[in-house]
């Protein structure tokens, strides 16, 4: 039986929750979100309730993670939706905070996000890593759960945090849940409403194209930018609008490899109209 998360809204209420399952023996779970929930979002919560006693989510559309000409005023926000989905999920508490809350008047500390934040997005999105770093930090502290789940959609993403929480001795574990994807193989993303119906069959060039690098892989192509050149072709040929990258990466490091041996991640990020999408593969 569904029922409605309180809504948790200072850090001080968040922490409280937090400590309060901890103390009756209950091992805590926590899924920070953006909101606009999809199938993703909510294969988090349920990862968390498997492995976990209570989970937590957080519903916030961080300011600083968003550059100037991005798409924080639009972002997606359905938060009755997003209560209501995780209220289904037995979530208890979803802790969503105000930008004042997070960001008082006064705030002025950042955290400085690790080497493996420095190619791909962090090239293409330059304060993106410092704020995404900044505010897990923060909902790591206000909620300090004992493991916190993130999808593998934002594959450098969740690396940061992993280094993150590694460099800094944060004691929260960090799992990482497979990618979900559409019947027709789009990954799933809240930025995926953005789309119209020519411009959604466009952006399918972007998993194609990192099966295609998993098909060349698997017949034993090791010539790594000819993979990637090939993944690049695919998508122009599909007429996606810009193609921001597409490479194939160390899984740790995400530096450039030019040969296949053991594992890699292949990596594609695109503008199809005005909506940015990025998708990825792990290779062997």
């Amino acid at each position: 039986m569904s029922h409605q998360p309180t809504i948790l809204s200072t850090c001080d209420a968040a922490y409280q929750a937090v400590r309060e399952f901890q103390r009756a023996g209950k091992r805590v779970g926590l899924v920070p979100t953006m909101g606009a929930l999809h199938a993703g979002h909510l294969s988090l919560v349920e990862a968390s309730n498997r492995r976990c006693d209570a989970t937590i989510a957080t519903i916030f559309v961080n300011p600083t993670q968003f550059g100037p000409q991005e798409d924080l005023d639009c972002y997606p926000r359905t938060l009755a939706e997003d209560l209501t989905a995780l209220g289904t999920l037995g979530v208890p508490f979803v802790f969503v905070p105000t930008a004042d809350e997070m960001y008082p008047a006064d705030f002025s500390t950042y955290v400085e996000p690790p080497a493996v934040a420095l190619p791909l997005e962090g090239t293409m999105r330059e304060t993106h890593f410092r704020g995404v770093t900044t505010v897990v930090l923060k909902l790591f502290h206000a909620l300090p759960a004992d493991v916190a789940f993130f999808g593998q959609k934002d594959y450098q993403q969740a690396l940061v945090i992993q280094r993150m929480v590694s460099d800094l001795n944060v004691p929260i574990a960090i799992e990482v849940c497979p990618i979900v994807r559409e019947p027709d193989g789009l990954a799933m993303s809240s930025r995926n409403v953005y789309l119209d119906p020519e411009q959604r069959q466009r952006a399918l060039s972007l998993s194609r194209s990192l099966q295609v690098a998993d098909e060349m892989a698997r017949a034993g192509e090791c010539d790594a930018q000819k993979i990637a050149d090939h993944m690049r072709q695919h998508m122009l040929s599909s007429q996606v609008d810009q193609v921001d990258y597409a490479v194939i990466a160390d899984p740790e490091s995400l530096q450039e490899v030019s040969q296949l041996n053991g594992s890699a991640v292949a990596l594609v990020a695109a503008r199809v109209g005005n909506t940015r999408l990025i998708d990825n593969a792990v290779l062997g």
